[in-house]
C-alpha cells in the first residue's frame, strides 16, 4: 500500500511555512504560498514516491515552485520584511533579526534557497541533497561556502565573531524578520 503523504499535514505544514517564509517573509503573503503547497500536495498525492525521500522533502519541492511563482509575480526580496516581536530582548533580537535578513538578502539566490533549506525549513545535508539533485557531499561543499559568503555579509552588518547564531537564522525563518 503506497504511503499517503498529506496523511498528517501538521508535522510538515510547520517546516513548509518556515521555508516559505524565510524566502518570501512571514504574514498573509506565507500562509497563502503554504497553502497552495498543501493544495498541490492533496492534488499530485499520487505523485509521491517514498523511495525518493520523505513527505515532507517532497512537500518542500513544491514549495520550492510555489514560491518560485510568488516571487516571479510578486517581485519580493528578503530586505522587505516587517520586523515581528520576539520574547526576551526584544530590541536586541529585532537588530539581529533586521541584520541578518539584510546579510541574506545579499546574497545570490542560490544561497538564500540553500539557507532556507537548511535553517528555515531545518532540512539535514542528505533531504537537501534529494531536494536539489545534488551529491550529500556537494551540499555540504555548498552550505560552507554559503556560510562563508554569509560570514562576510555580516560582517559588513557589523557583527564580527559576536554576531547572530544559528538561532537567529531559526529565528529569522520562524518569524520572517
Amino acid at each position: 500500500m503506497k504511503r499517503d503523504p498529506v496523511a498528517d499535514p501538521k508535522a510538515s505544514i510547520r517546516r513548509v511555512y518556515s521555508y516559505v517564509a524565510y524566502r518570501i517573509g512571514s504574514g498573509a503573503d506565507a500562509e497563502d504560498v503554504t497553502s497552495e503547497v498543501m493544495l498541490r500536495a492533496v492534488q499530485y498525492r499520487s505523485s509521491y514516491d517514498a523511495a525518493r525521500g520523505k513527505p515532507t522533502t517532497w512537500l518542500l519541492g513544491i514549495a520550492r515552485s510555489c514560491v518560485n511563482d510568488h516571487l516571479a509575480s510578486r517581485k519580493i526580496i528578503l530586505s522587505e520584511w516587517l520586523d515581528v516581536a520576539a520574547p526576551g530582548d526584544v530590541e536586541l533580537e529585532t537588530v539581529h533579526r533586521v541584520g541578518v535578513a539584510r546579510a541574506v538578502s545579499r546574497l545570490d539566490d542560490h544561497d538564500r534557497e540553500l539557507i532556507a533549506l537548511r535553517y528555515g525549513a531545518d532540512l539535514s545535508t542528505r533531504e537537501i541533497s534529494r531536494l536539489v539533485g545534488l551529491s550529500p557531499n556537494a551540499i555540504d561543499v555548498a552550505l560552507h561556502r554559503t556560510r562563508q559568503r554569509l560570514s562576510i555579509e555580516l560582517d559588513r552588518e557589523g557583527y564580527g565573531r559576536n554576531g547572530p547564531s544559528v538561532s537567529t537564522l531559526r529565528t529569522v525563518a520562524e518569524t520572517g524578520a
